[in-house]
């Protein structure tokens, strides 16, 4: 198990952004992800919406919040938010998932939902289709990943999903703008 998620971690993080090889000394770093990781499969049961899954994991249900993103509110009807809701289910609902968190118990954020990056049955990364789709921002208050920036650039630029429209407002605004009060 542990040598095919090896395997699987190594090329995901074989090349940089810009294209460039990464060092050889590398896989002694990956080696060190997976010790320093809770990493475990899961069938995926729910999905609250563009970055909230809910997985099946040794029959307790945990909800997961996708790492390095944060998609348009379906509560309170952003727009996307819906379509951002149809794209994660459409890529890992019903699936036997991995899960791949951060520390040896998993990062929570303060709703104690596992902080992780998914991957599907068929290995795709979850999080980063939201946001090569249009679908999902880069995260960048609580996400340094310059892969996930690189990918929202290239959405921004085709005009995808949430793309298309004029002034997109970042969740993180539009949660902000519905809970500051009414005059």
């Amino acid at each position: 198990m542990k040598g095919w998620i090896l395997l699987m971690l190594v090329n995901v993080f074989a090349c940089q952004p810009n294209g460039k090889k990464i060092n050889q000394a590398e896989p002694a770093k990956v080696a060190k992800l997976i010790a320093d990781s809770l990493q475990f499969k899961a069938k995926v049961i729910g999905v609250t919406d563009g970055d909230t899954v809910e997985v099946l994991w040794d029959s307790i249900p945990t909800k997961i919040r996708l790492a390095h993103i944060d998609a348009p509110e379906k509560r309170g009807s952003q727009p996307f938010g819906m379509e951002a809701k149809k794209m994660l289910s459409d890529l890992c609902f019903g699936q036997e998932v991995m899960v791949v968190s951060k520390g040896k118990n998993g990062r929570r954020d303060r709703s104690q939902r596992l902080i992780a990056v998914i991957k599907n049955q068929v290995g795709a990364n979850c999080n980063l289709a939201m946001v090569r789709n249009g679908l999902a921002w880069h995260y960048v208050k609580f996400s340094t990943d310059s892969v996930y920036s690189v990918l929202e650039a290239e959405a921004r630029a085709k005009k995808l999903g949430l793309w298309a429209e004029p002034n997109p407002i970042a969740p993180w605004l539009w949660r902000k703008k519905k809970k500051s009060p009414k005059i």
